[in-house]
Formats: structure tokens, C-alpha cells, sequence
């Protein structure tokens, strides 16, 4: 692998990935100590849900050709490139399980994930055409988290791998809602204290400790060198309301105001490439072993603020969240002894709001959601960054934003892939918002309760567009319209069905100018159950 390509590919994972997680959640602080109270004995509570999907996508390629590298905007079927419908279907159990010890002062917390993501029918036992059954070893368990809070004279404190979310969810989310599919959670130890009626929190996170060797005593391992571990410290202050008191104020005709503000630094001062990038040396040397030859002096600092604001009453709801991320990888080379000599630096802000007004009582609302992710001229929208991808070129729809030493600079804000905006464009062509702008009014009506539960119809409209033309495969700024509605029932017993429809109608920014297509409209449905307990 070439060392242009790995430092590309490097510095703008650093930059545009690595520095954008804060270390700790608004719900996860509000949240520590909840259900720390006296108890007679040792109890234990399990939460969870079994979620089921099913999918039909048809031309979300837009039938508008390949990228000049060759690639479609999204799958095609393999028998017939030229044919538009694909389907899917997956499920996942998700357990969480809580021991909470007498007295009240100390709980475990875990959570468990069983064939997450995996699809239905993907894993036959044996040959398709005979198999009866799906191979056993399909069904992987993954524990997401395993944490544990206990009650000192001074606050709460925490340590473990816990979730992660603040705010809205734009930069961390712990991906507990049901469309979620990923989720981030982090080795941590956290403290939070009330003073002054605010919440206030420190965090130390453990993001990433470098190679690691087995000691000689069996089942342990020893971090090679301290330097090049990654370092996040965290500190947050909140106002926040509890949904009892939030009821309380709105019955009495009061509104109520959270807030919260967060600060996180990130560092890491040496590197060790050749432990962790797939399809490299990890030898580095001719003895076959990690050396000091392996280390590459990495000198990376990174600074993240986020506000975090809800002004809510019982007939509307006002939420924003605006963050501002400052990095710098003073030497973004894979490769020990091929240095750069300019520095990789981003400047990205990004920011998010949602509405929502009605009165519950009539069953009908509505609002009008808006967002903004700060671009980076470079061609594609840098929504992700494969390892080894190149500079892409003029037409691409993604790829590194940093091409040392021309260009180096990473200022597209990344929005977490589990914050949903919309169905296609967003969430399955470029996976994220990033680079972009959009508006999204939505509709929301009761139709019916019924004696175990309720009907209700969705309806929003998406437009957006790119920040930077450059970035567009088209050349223009202009992205797209999409049309989503949704038909919702959700019962008091836990089980909720919804049938969801998408409808994209694509613009210029789409269109592949090189070989004088114009990008075509894509839809979906996508039927989900979710069985909650």
C-alpha cells in the first residue's frame, strides 16, 4: 500500500472521525443513579426487544451510471445490472439486563445484542437448494455493554463500557431507538455530582491503548507503550428536568428549559500504524516483530464543544444541538520514516434542530426540522473513508477529504449514521449527513386508539442540498427531495409494527454530467416489528 494512500486514508479517519465522539451522554448523566435506592434484597430487572425487518429498494443507484472509478451509488442486482429491485430482511434481540445490589448503593448493567444485523436466510446449513435450517454459528452475540455505578458521599461513580450519546444524538449516540443500527459506547470512568441544581460530570475515556502483548502471567496482556495510547478527557455541566417534572410544570401551564454544554480534548502523541491497518506489514521489520522502527511520532490534538438546548411545554417542543470540532494531526504518514511536513487540520461545525407542536390531546401535530454539516471542497462528501481509498476524483459521490501535500485540510462535519433524517438519500446512498443542508417539515395524526393500542400517520418532506458544489458527483449544489411517510401501530403491550415508504426524487447534484445522465427517482418500503418487554 502506497504511503500517499494510507496517509490520506489515515489523516482524514483521525480528523474527520476520531475527534468527533464526546466522552459522555446527556440521558447517560441524567440517568446515573436513577435506580440506585434502598432495596430488602438483590434485584434484577431485564429490558430488551426483539426487532424484525423486512425491505424492498428499488433503483437506488438513480440509474444514472458509474463514478469515474467505476463504482454505482448503491448495489445493483447481480444477475441483471440493468434491473432496480432489491430486498432484505434481518432481526435483532437485544437484551439489557440490570443487578441492583441492597441497600441501594451499587448496580451492573449489560447489555446483550443476538444476531444483530444479521440477514434472514443469509446463513443456510449447508447447500440453498436442500438446507432446512440456518447454520448455528449465525447467530452471533455481541455484548455491547458492561458497566457498573455506585454511590459515593460526593456524586456517582461510574466506570465500564458504557453507552455514549449527548443531546440530539449529531455526534454521539447510543443508538437505543429502534431504527438505530449501530451505536457507540465507550470504556470510560465518569463521575457526575449535583451542585447549584446543575448536573456536573467528568469523564476519562480509554479510546485507544495501542499494541498490546501477552504477559507471562497466562490471561494478560501488557500495553506496549503508554505513548501511544489516545486520550479523551470530558467535562459537562446540564440543566435538566426529569419527565416527572416536566409533567408536573406542563399541567400547570409552565414551560420548561433544559441545557447542557460539553468540552472534550483528545490526544495522542506517538502512533504504531502497523498494529492496527488491516492489509499491512505488522512486522514493520525484518525480525518480525514490532519495533521502535514501527513508531510514527503522531503529535495529534483535537478540541469539541457542544450546546445542547430544549425548550418544551405540554403542546410544543423546541430542540437544538450545535457543535464546533478543532483538530490537528501534526504528522498524518502511515508509514515510519516517509514524513510529512505539513500539518492536517480540520475545522468542522455542524448543527441540528427539531420541532414539534400540537396538542397530544387532539392527536395532531407537526413541525419543521433543519440542519447544517460544514463541507470540505474536495470532490465526494467524505462520509466515509475506506482504508486505502485514493484521492477521489471530480464526480465521485465519496472519498477522503485530505490530499497531502496539496490539500491539507478535513472541514466536513460528519452527523452520526444513527441520527435518521431520512430513508435514501442520507441514510442508504451516502450513510450520513454530511456536507449538506437540509429542511424537513413533517406531519404527524392519530387516527384511532383501540383498546390496546394506537394508530398514527407520519408524513415528511426532505429537501437538501450540498454545502460545497465541488463535493457533488454533479458539479451543482442541489441534492434532492424526498417524500416519507409512515403508517405506526404501537400497542400498551410493548408491540409496535410500522410500515414505512420513501420517495426520492433526485437533482442536479445527483446527475453524472460526464455521461449525460440525469439521476432518476428511487423508492422504498420497509415493513418493521418490534416486540419490546
Amino acid at each position: 500500500m502506497r504511503a500517499t494512500t494510507l496517509a490520506l486514508w489515515a489523516s482524514t479517519t483521525l480528523l474527520a472521525s476520531g475527534i468527533v465522539a464526546p466522552a459522555t451522554a446527556a440521558e447517560t448523566f441524567t440517568q446515573l443513579g436513577q435506580g440506585l435506592h434502598d432495596r430488602a434484597t438483590t434485584a434484577v430487572e431485564v429490558h430488551g426487544a426483539l426487532r424484525l425487518r423486512g425491505e424492498a429498494l428499488n433503483n437506488l443507484d438513480l440509474d444514472r451510471g458509474p463514478t469515474p472509478s467505476g463504482r454505482m451509488f448503491f448495489p445493483v442486482p447481480l444477475s441483471d445490472p440493468t434491473a432496480a429491485m432489491l430486498t432484505h430482511a434481518d432481526m435483532r434481540l437485544r437484551t439489557d439486563l440490570s443487578i441492583f445490589a441492597p441497600r441501594g448503593g451499587l448496580a451492573i448493567h449489560m447489555r446483550l445484542d443476538v444476531m444483530d444485523g444479521t440477514g434472514l436466510g443469509a446463513s443456510p446449513d449447508g447447500a440453498p437448494l436442500g438446507a432446512t435450517g440456518q447454520a448455528p454459528e449465525s447467530a452471533q452475540i455481541r455484548l455491547r455493554r458492561v458497566w457498573a455505578e455506585t454511590v459515593t458521599p460526593f456524586g456517582v461513580l461510574a466506570a465500564g463500557r458504557m453507552g455514549s450519546h449527548w443531546g440530539l444524538g449529531i455526534l454521539t449516540h447510543g443508538g437505543d431507538g429502534m431504527e438505530s443500527d449501530t451505536g457507540d459506547a465507550a470504556d470510560r470512568i465518569a463521575f457526575v455530582t449535583p451542585i447549584a441544581g446543575l448536573i456536573w460530570a467528568l469523564a476519562y475515556d480509554f479510546s485507544a491503548t495501542g499494541p498490546q502483548v501477552a504477559r507471562t502471567a497466562p490471561g494478560r496482556t501488557i500495553d506496549l507503550d503508554p505513548r501511544d495510547d489516545v486520550r479523551t478527557i470530558t467535562f459537562a455541566v446540564l440543566r435538566f428536568a426529569d419527565e416527572t417534572t416536566f409533567a408536573r410544570r406542563a399541567r400547570a401551564g409552565r414551560t420548561t428549559l433544559d441545557a447542557g454544554l460539553w468540552l472534550s480534548r483528545r490526544t495522542q502523541e506517538l502512533d504504531v500504524p502497523a498494529s492496527w491497518l488491516p492489509n499491512v506489514d505488522p512486522s514493520q521489520s525484518a525480525s518480525g516483530a514490532l519495533t521502535s522502527a514501527s513508531v510514527v511520532p503522531r503529535n495529534f490534538s483535537a478540541l469539541a464543544g457542544d450546546l445542547w438546548l430544549r425548550w418544551r411545554g405540554a403542546r410544543f417542543r423546541v430542540e437544538v444541538e450545535a457543535a464546533v470540532l478543532s483538530g490537528t494531526v501534526e504528522q498524518g504518514t502511515l508509514l515510519p520514516g516517509a514524513l510529512y511536513r505539513d500539518p492536517v487540520e480540520s475545522l468542522q461545525i455542524g448543527a441540528a434542530l427539531q420541532t414539534d407542536f400540537g396538542d397530544p390531546k387532539q392527536g395532531f401535530g407537526g413541525g419543521l426540522d433543519a440542519g447544517y454539516a460544514s463541507g470540505d471542497p474536495a470532490p465526494g462528501f467524505g462520509a466515509a473513508q475506506p482504508v486505502g481509498a485514493g484521492y477521489p476524483q471530480p464526480g465521485e459521490l465519496d472519498g477522503p477529504q485530505a490530499s497531502p501535500p496539496a490539500d491539507t485540510r478535513i472541514d466536513n462535519f460528519r452527523f452520526h449514521s444513527d441520527y435518521r433524517v431520512d430513508r435514501i438519500l442520507f441514510r442508504e446512498l451516502l450513510g450520513r449527513v454530511t456536507d449538506a443542508i437540509y429542511l424537513r417539515p413533517h406531519v404527524h395524526h392519530r387516527v384511532a386508539d383501540f383498546g390496546a393500542g394506537t394508530l398514527q400517520l407520519d408524513l415528511a418532506a426532505v429537501a437538501a442540498w450540498a454545502v460545497e458544489a465541488q463535493s457533488t458527483p454533479g458539479g451543482t449544489r442541489p441534492l434532492g427531495v424526498e417524500i416519507d411517510p409512515t403508517i405506526r401501530y404501537e400497542s400498551r403491550d410493548g408491540f409496535i409494527a410500522a410500515l414505512q415508504g420513501a420517495w426520492l426524487l433526485p437533482l442536479s447534484g445527483l446527475d453524472n454530467p460526464a455521461a449525460g445522465l440525469q439521476a432518476k427517482s428511487a423508492w422504498l418500503a420497509r415493513l418493521t416489528l418490534q416486540y419490546t418487554f
